[in-house]
């Protein structure tokens, strides 16, 4: 992959040699400010190009990939609580990205969900956890292209009385939570409205701690967490049904900091990804998922 990004490089220098040459040569046709306009506009270009290689990357530490994930990680996004180990959908995703990016060190930091959407100067290149890219976000810190694309689902203790609900209307006179600064906490205050407040908890983990203690008849999660929870993490759980699409679904992106230069080139990391199949080979190896879940009504 790195010989490819090596071979897209030169190439593309040389047609910015091929576009410099073609300029000095119409000279003769136009104005000197003109002529130099154009220079200054093709050698932008090729200087844009050349931030891609690895060499030239516009990277926190020269030569270090510095990633950001939660303070606590789980499956089916990271095993173990290591997000060094490359286990997991989103810790191989960022693997895969810094071996595109010809980067062979990757070192990671833990942050907070919330306090990494802040805005400001960022000590790492990028954060990955779950991150929806929304416009309001998108006001303070700057998105790559969505890495993966979900919905939301409702996860609810078999024989209790949410496991009976067919449509938005019927979670309605429901205890419902879910994790702050999330889409699932805005589906439910935007979408759903409870007759009662949403329970607000500071990360996941304290939202199935809440749940499986009775505190809250039903967590939202996206769907492959929610998945994991009901198969794995929490005994006689279920998923209640898939909450109905509102927009565009949900789309995950790598979180930077506001004006990052380095976002063009994993946006192009990302799209190679998409390409030769690797992100689809990920998604089937960590976030397949079994069973038809109904989802609910309007």
């Amino acid at each position: 992959m790195a010989g490819t990004s090596r071979l897209l490089g030169m190439l593309a220098k040389k047609i910015a040699l091929a576009s410099l040459a073609s300029a000095l040569v119409l000279t003769g046709c136009g104005s000197d400010d003109d002529t130099a306009e154009d220079t200054a506009t093709t050698a932008a270009k090729g200087d844009s190009t050349a931030t891609c290689e690895s060499g030239s990357l516009p990277l926190k530490t020269a030569g270090t990939l510095t990633v950001a994930t939660g303070e606590s990680v789980f499956e089916p996004w990271m095993v173990d609580d290591d997000p060094t180990n490359g286990e997991g959908y989103e810790s191989a995703v960022v693997y895969a990205i810094a071996e595109q990016l010809g980067i062979d060190d990757v070192e990671w930091v833990r942050t907070t969900f919330d306090g990494a959407i802040a805005p400001g100067d960022k000590d790492y290149d990028f954060n990955i956890q779950q991150y929806s890219i929304t416009e309001d976000r998108q006001k303070v810190v700057d998105f790559s292209a969505p890495y993966y694309t979900t919905q939301q689902a409702i996860v609810g203790f078999d024989g209790t009385p949410i496991t009976d609900a067919r449509s938005i209307e019927d979670l309605k006179g429901l205890r419902l939570g879910a994790m702050i600064g999330t889409t699932s906490l805005d589906y439910i205050e935007d979408y759903i409205q409870p007759e009662s407040s949403a329970l607000v908890f500071d990360d996941n983990a304290a939202a199935k701690a809440a749940f499986d203690a009775g505190q809250v008849d039903g967590v939202v999660f996206d769907v492959p967490t929610a998945y994991y929870v009901t198969a794995v993490e929490i005994e006689g759980s279920s998923i209640v049904g898939i909450l109905p699409e509102e927009g565009a679904g949900d789309n995950f992106g790598l979180l930077f900091e506001k004006g990052s230069d380095l976002v063009g080139c994993v946006d192009e990391a990302i799209a190679a990804l998409e390409a030769d199949g690797t992100l689809a080979s990920l998604e089937e190896q960590w976030l397949s998922q079994g069973g038809d879940i109904p989802t609910l009504t309007k």
